[in-house]
């Protein structure tokens, strides 16, 4: 259910706003979404699993706290965020 490693590299290397950049608003916010995605597919064939569907909506309230932060401070790159993730809002 959790992300492999080089999908976390792949997302770390594509958000990055500086070499070695791992901590980000950009990149932990990309880090949540492929783990949002990743549960969501899981409960299409695990309906009964709410012990993962709670950990999923703490991901999701990050994520959204996250996504809340960066509007607050830099509105064009929140903007460009949720157009290269494909989150709608």
């Amino acid at each position: 259910m959790s992300i492999t490693a080089e999908e976390k590299a792949r997302l770390i290397k594509e958000f990055a706003t500086k070499e070695g950049d791992t901590g980000s608003s950009d990149v932990q916010i990309a880090i949540l979404t492929s783990r949002i995605s990743t549960l969501t597919e899981h409960f299409k064939s695990h309906k009964k699993d709410n012990h993962s569907r709670r950990g999923l909506l703490k991901m999701v309230a990050l994520r959204r706290k996250l996504l809340d932060y960066v509007k607050k401070h830099d509105e064009p790159r929140y903007k460009s965020l949720l157009e290269r993730l494909n989150i709608r809002r």
